[in-house]
């Protein structure tokens, strides 16, 4: 009876659109309640013990690492740097967007400011080129997806942070899953616009374009060398990523003023005050379960359910992206992986592979209606109606659902780079 009071209690929350960390205020409050110690004071504490983890300070860091760079001149000097390697290749415009949203990926760790930064120069030259405006406006919503793959990614540190996965691990993990996404998205821009004018090879363009965006280009080979070589730790990583942006933008490419800091801090500071109470009660709430061994029981009633891993990787793939389609990225990671990464465990599924599967499924439902974030910040930032944006997302969600197949299938893919 307690437990159809408590979905009752979170369904009318839901009816009356409240926000998320006020539903699982109300469900650790009626757990502490009905199950629990039976007094409130305890949520305060856990609150306390959820946020007082050294691996939250790399969030608002990276968070000012990626403002730095875009307010700076970075996107502009990746994406000279693609546009001159590939200047031949059949889609060549497209195929520079794809790679400048990998290396901006590695910067800035968001799918949305790696979309704006690349999508706001790459966009109106790939119209300009020639290009469908469906397919330029599907190639960077796509591409700024990597954001949330390639490391340093924010919904990886969640992930770690609610499921205590290592995340030097998960940033290694990201990595062969990121480069297989975009070389498919590669391989379909060259195959679309075979038929594009190209212009000829320039070395002397190459090193011009070297010459100005090196130092730019240096900071994913900084950070994730780096990492990858156990030198630093992922807020260490975070620190030094936010003091190299701030070198290169403030006194080598010298085109970020002082005064311009200010309203980065401010950027920050507003994703990361709507992220950390949200964080902090979802953290809470993964104390509430493991003390009631919700998990175990999640395990036990899945087991029973189904006997074979490749069902349960099939049923929870299809979850995820239905939940993909409905929630935002860190809100689906706060509320399913502490529940689902121990029954993928169980089905002998590592955490971590299964950590790269959630955020692979819940890129693609940034690309997904009804509450795909880049298809609406798209619809903003480019112009577009919302049935031009769904419709120039199809052919790359479509790419996107074969990544995954291929990670689901191939876990070395994501493994390799672990020791």
């Amino acid at each position: 009876m307690e437990a159809i009071a408590l979905v009752g209690v979170i369904a009318a929350l839901l009816f009356f659109r409240q926000p998320l960390v006020v539903i699982l205020l109300a469900a650790i409050g009626y757990i502490h309640l009905v199950w629990g110690r039976g007094q409130l004071d305890y949520i305060v504490e856990d609150l306390w013990v959820s946020l007082d983890k050294e691996l939250i300070l790399a969030i608002p860091m990276f968070l000012l690492c990626g403002g730095v760079m875009t307010k700076g001149t970075a996107a502009r000097r990746l994406v000279r740097i693609a546009a001159s390697l590939t200047r031949h290749i059949p889609g060549g415009l497209a195929v520079a967007s794809v790679l400048a949203c990998g290396i901006f990926a590695a910067i800035s760790g968001s799918s949305i400011v790696t979309m704006l930064a690349i999508g706001s120069v790459m966009y109106p030259a790939m119209q300009k080129a020639g290009y469908s405006n469906r397919f330029a406006l599907g190639t960077v919503m796509c591409a700024g997806t990597l954001g949330i793959i390639i490391p340093p990614s924010i919904p990886l540190i969640v992930y770690g942070l609610v499921t205590e996965t290592s995340i030097v691990e998960l940033f290694l993990a990201g990595v062969g899953p990121g480069l297989l996404l975009m070389g498919l998205m590669i391989a379909y821009a060259v195959w679309v616009n075979r038929g594009i004018k190209t212009e000829p090879f320039s070395m002397s363009e190459v090193r011009s374009a070297f010459r100005e965006g090196i130092w730019a280009l240096l900071m994913p080979v900084i950070l994730l060398g780096g990492i990858y070589s156990g030198y630093f730790s992922a807020t260490e990583s975070a620190a030094v990523s936010l003091a190299y942006a701030l070198l290169v933008e403030l006194f080598i490419h010298r085109e970020l003023k002082i005064g311009d800091f200010g309203g980065v801090i401010i950027d920050a500071a507003k994703l990361s005050g709507s992220l950390f109470p949200l964080l902090a009660v979802a953290l809470s709430f993964n104390i509430v379960l493991s003390e009631h061994h919700v998990p175990n029981q999640m395990v036990e009633l899945m087991q029973s359910w189904f006997s074979s891993p490749l069902a349960f990787v099939v049923l929870v793939n299809l979850l995820l992206l239905g939940v993909g389609a409905m929630m935002t990225t860190n809100e689906a990671i706060l509320i399913l992986a502490p529940l689902l990464a121990p029954v993928a465990e169980a089905y002998g599924l590592n955490k971590i592979v299964f950590g790269i599967m959630m955020i692979v499924n819940l890129e693609i439902g940034l690309l997904t209606p009804p509450v795909g974030i880049n298809l609406l910040v798209a619809m903003g930032a480019f112009r577009q109606s919302f049935g031009n944006v769904v419709v120039a997302a199809l052919p790359f969600i479509a790419i996107m659902i074969i990544g995954l197949a291929i990670i689901a299938w191939r876990p070395e893919l994501t493994l390799f780079l672990i020791r």
